[in-house]
């Protein structure tokens, strides 16, 4: 019995030890599963609190630039990073983020925030986030006018367009068209109101009916969908472009040339040619004649007895080749005559003389090819013209000009030359990639047939926050087009 007794106690000895091992097992289970939970909460805690302090980060630099549009170095005369304690609600001192800011590159109004944020309470937490801010263009529209316009057969346009009056399209739109009027009489045919945004293509084929449009009255409801001219659509009316703020202050651009970049008093002869080239220098030759025609083709033209071309024998002399400058900005105070081809540049031409008087503004002249190399929006041209944007009567058959056209008192366009002015009168196609705003009628063809056949805009969208240098902006507040976190 003795030996019985002394074998049980062992056994409850045994099981009495192992499970004081499990649950001293289960115990430190528990113990290290809430040290690491606790460590996990507070880890996720301070993360979370580090995304809020960088997310601050941003704030405070949106909120400096909404006071201070052009300071990207945070109040300071250093480039940064630039740390910035961050305080709890009680006055605390908890975090801090760091800011690195990369201002605008010539010309663009994209400006590049990366905040960090970290919490003292646990230094190996950092999150990181980065953002840009810009100021839209008004280079928005593919086209904008603050008059009536008017798209004849063969145009076909890649991008938005808008007027401040009415819209006659009768090409191709590959997106949408908006007029400030519900409705409008249209000054080339009579009869009466039509759509803001109208066509007077038939149903059905690509003819078009020049009288008025029953189908296109301003009293017509619903509004027909004519998804085969307006690809996207038509809006109207909706509010309007403020053209006013489009033309640009070119005194200022004036005074902004002379200091940083290149100015250009009068030629004392009919203007400036400049050539601009891909090694970020340009030709500037001075103007002596203009290509001769007939007396008949003139008379008959509204070009104002003038070719607009320069003479291809002697009608220019050379001045010199420059390079770029600094600021981008070249201010000629005499017409201007632009042509040639850009390499990651970013270059504003504008035409006018001071002070301004109807009788006395300049513009500007494009009778061959103006264009980029690279199309990505490390190359943009601007050209702002105090009266107009012209092409000449002697300009290539197939023209293409990448660029960016403002006319800020008269149009964007080509004069009329009569059937006298043959070959001249009829050109194949023009090409324009970039946009135009044209403060009068726009156009490069005419209802008897002679101008441009073929007209193909294309809506450059780099434009929007990389304008030109000193082009017009839409407003000095910031808004942001991207937001992102980085590892």
């Amino acid at each position: 019995m003795k030996n019985k007794n002394k074998n049980s106690s062992g056994i409850i000895l045994l099981n009495v030890l192992i499970f004081s091992m499990v649950a001293m097992f289960v115990l430190t289970f528990f113990i290290v599963w809430s040290t690491t939970s606790i460590k996990i909460a507070r880890s996720t805690l301070y993360t979370e609190q580090a995304f809020q302090i960088a997310e601050s980060g941003i704030d405070y630099y949106r909120w400096h630039l909404a006071h201070n549009p052009n300071d990207f170095k945070d109040g300071t005369t250093n480039n940064g990073p630039y740390t910035h304690v961050f305080n709890d609600k009680d006055g605390n001192a908890i975090g801090s983020f760091i800011l690195t800011i990369t201002p605008p590159v010539v010309g663009s109004t994209i400006v590049s925030i990366k905040s960090e944020g970290h919490v003292n309470s646990y230094p190996s937490i950092k999150r990181t986030i980065q953002t840009r801010l810009a100021i839209s263009s008004f280079a928005k529209f593919a086209v904008v006018s603050d008059d009536v316009m008017r798209f004849g057969e063969g145009t076909e346009i890649f991008g938005p367009i808008h007027s401040n009056y009415g819209i006659r399209f009768d090409g191709i739109a590959h997106n949408l068209i908006t007029s400030a009027v519900s409705s409008y009489d249209d000054p080339d045919h009579t009869g009466g109101s039509e759509l803001g945004v109208h066509t007077h293509v038939n149903v059905g084929n690509s003819s078009v009916n020049e009288s008025y449009r029953p189908q296109e009255a301003a009293s017509v409801n619903p509004i027909p969908d004519r998804s085969d001219v307006f690809l996207v659509g038509r809006q109207f009316p909706v509010p309007q472009s403020d053209f006013t703020g489009m033309t640009n202050d070119l005194s200022l651009i004036k005074t902004n040339a002379t200091s940083g970049g290149k100015y250009l008093a009068s030629s004392g002869k009919l203007g400036y040619h400049i050539v601009l080239k891909t090694n970020d220098t340009y030709d500037l030759y001075k103007v002596i004649s203009f290509s001769s025609a007939s007396n008949s083709c003139l008379s008959n033209s509204i070009s104002n007895g003038k070719t607009w071309s320069i003479n291809s024998s002697g009608g220019e002399t050379f001045v010199g080749n420059y390079a770029n400058p600094a600021n981008g900005l070249i201010f000629v105070e005499d017409d201007v005559w632009v042509d040639g081809k850009i390499d990651t540049a970013r270059i504003t031409i504008a035409a006018g003389k001071f002070p301004d008087k109807s009788t006395d503004r300049k513009s500007i002249y494009i009778n061959k090819d103006l264009l980029y190399t690279n199309y990505d929006g490390r190359d943009v041209i601007g050209l702002i013209a105090q009266q107009d944007v012209t092409v000449g009567m002697i300009s290539n058959n197939i023209l293409r000009i990448d660029a960016a056209l403002m006319a800020n008192n008269g149009r964007v366009g080509r004069h009329f030359y009569s059937s006298q002015c043959s070959p001249d009168d009829i050109k194949s196609s023009i090409t324009l990639y970039g946009m135009i705003g044209s403060s009068n009628r726009y156009g490069f063809a005419y209802t008897d047939g002679s101008g441009y056949q073929d007209r193909v805009i294309i809506y450059d969208a780099n434009l929007l926050y990389g304008p030109p240098p000193s082009f017009p902006l839409t407003s000095d507040k910031y808004s942001t087009i991207s937001w992102d976190e980085r590892e």
